[in-house]
């Protein structure tokens, strides 16, 4: 379908609340690029999968579902022998998590086969996997003691080693011969080692090797002697810590290497499902329902709201096309809701081919159509010197020439812009042309002679909005 009237009809408006509803940014492309289907069995099996998760949602409530990025690149990597840093491995735990959230949920109600079915057969959890990179790192930039027995052993003697360090310089800080030789009475770290600030007037007062120098020169960084050969174990220690966490790591990224192709096969459906639940969602926001999904050129729509309209303020309308009648010209005052209604039938014609429900009533029946068509709003141009109606005529021009009998067509005041009777008989020429083509219309218009066309020609019907006396 030609989706240049994403815009015109605001579906782009409907899509965008639709991404906001969407848990991971992958999901959010997808809804953002969501084409129409184009045939009716494709039509109506996006509906129903929508309706689906619609009524596990309205039974189940909302899953325990948490956003995630970009994973099936970090799997590839370690299917290739990659490994994975902390904070990849926690997202790797994170999509894990959403696989078992989604079938818990999926099983929380009993409920007859479904469209959406395959999608969660496909989710393989990994709960102990899952388990054990949870408990093994607490953040991106930490792993846990508990990762494994050596790494807990280790770290237990690091803070061994480190408080016999601090034992030994506190004793100097603390010492009436030698604080006096300190530039301050406290402990700090200098290239991993721990040192005692020395005034640099003394600094053959204190015995051991220097690390560093204040900026301002005045203040020397000494290592005592004492707790020379006790750093020296500590930075070997810790070596070792690294080397231990990062055999971890080697362990686990080998494991997530080991899940493909069953993964990726899971990490789609979790998407696909991501986008349904919004889709969803946003039928709850709205309102909305499941229409049908007619195999002819039946269109209806029963107590159609346009959904970007607050629902206290929006007037519902009844629209049918394509039984006993394929044109429809609407008439009535200015601000009366005509091209309102005129959206409305485009941009909930493009939302069902979406997938997504729209805002009317049950017995509401829609079909598929290759274009939507409109010549909708003022199209004036600045720069390319076009007056109003030579843009509109511009505009119709274009649409006469992709016009055929899988299109709907929407003009917005037909003809209107120039002398009344040259553009009534104009808008009656357009539209015959467009009939001819087989296309199904919604024309609005103010001319006279466009009403008594609609009374007098078979296969046309007048419609009129009309403003509320009391309102």
């Amino acid at each position: 379908m030609d989706i240049a009237y994403k815009k015109t009809l605001e579906l782009d408006k409907v899509l965008a609340r639709a991404v906001q509803l969407c848990a991971c940014r992958e999901t959010k492309e997808m809804m953002q690029d969501l084409q129409p289907c184009e045939t009716p069995e494709d039509e109506r099996y996006a509906l129903e999968q929508t309706n689906a998760i619609n009524s596990l949602l309205i039974k189940n409530g909302s899953p325990r579902f948490g956003s995630v990025s970009e994973v099936r690149r970090v799997v590839a990597h370690a299917q290739k022998g990659g490994i994975l840093s902390m904070g990849e491995l926690l997202e790797i735990a994170a999509t894990l998590r959403n696989f078992a959230g989604l079938s818990q949920w999926y099983g929380l109600s009993e409920h007859d086969m479904m469209p959406t079915d395959d999608l969660f057969y496909s989710l393989a959890p990994q709960p102990v996997l899952e388990r054990q990179i949870s408990d093994s790192i607490i953040s991106p930039e930490e792993m846990a003691d508990t990762a494994s027995t050596t790494l807990a052993d280790l770290r237990r003697k690091i803070r061994q080693t480190e408080d016999s360090i601090r034992t030994k310089l506190d004793a100097i800080i603390k010492n009436s011969t030698t604080n006096k030789f300190l530039q301050d009475a406290v402990v700090s770290l200098r290239n991993g080692r721990y040192v005692v600030p020395v005034r640099a007037e003394y600094r053959g007062e204190v015995g051991g090797v220097i690390h560093d120098v204040s900026s301002s020169g005045a203040t020397v960084f000494v290592e005592p002697t004492a707790v020379v050969e006790a750093n020296a174990r500590i930075m070997q220690l810790r070596a070792q810590e690294q080397e231990e966490s990062t055999r971890s790591l080697s362990a686990f990224s080998a494991q997530v290497g080991s899940l493909e192709p069953q993964f990726s096969y899971s990490y789609d459906a979790m998407l696909k499902i991501d986008l349904l639940l919004a889709k969803a969602r946003l039928a709850i926001e709205q309102g909305a329902f499941m229409p049908a999904v007619s195999d002819t050129i039946h269109f209806k729509l029963n107590k159609a709201r346009h959904p970007l309209i607050d629902k206290k303020k929006v007037v519902p309308v009844d629209i049918a096309l394509g039984d006993e009648y394929d044109t429809l010209v609407i008439t009535g005052p200015n601000t009366g809701g005509k091209t309102v209604t005129l959206k409305t039938i485009g941009l909930l014609s493009l939302m069902a081919q979406c997938g997504l429900h729209i805002p009317a009533d049950g017995g509401s029946a829609v079909r598929v159509f290759r274009r939507v068509l409109a010549d909708v709003g003022d199209e004036q141009s600045i720069e390319q010197s076009l007056s109003t109606f030579s843009a509109h005529m511009s505009n119709i021009v274009q649409i006469l020439k992709e016009v055929d009998d899988h299109s709907l067509l929407l003009f917005d005041e037909l003809g209107a812009g120039t002398d009344p009777v040259e553009g009534a008989a104009l808008a009656i020429a357009i539209i015959q042309e467009a009939r001819n083509q087989g296309a199904l219309i919604a024309a609005t218009t103010h001319y006279a002679e466009l009403k008594t066309f609609a009374m007098t020609t078979a296969g046309v019907e007048n419609a009129s909005c009309e403003f509320d006396v009391q309102t």
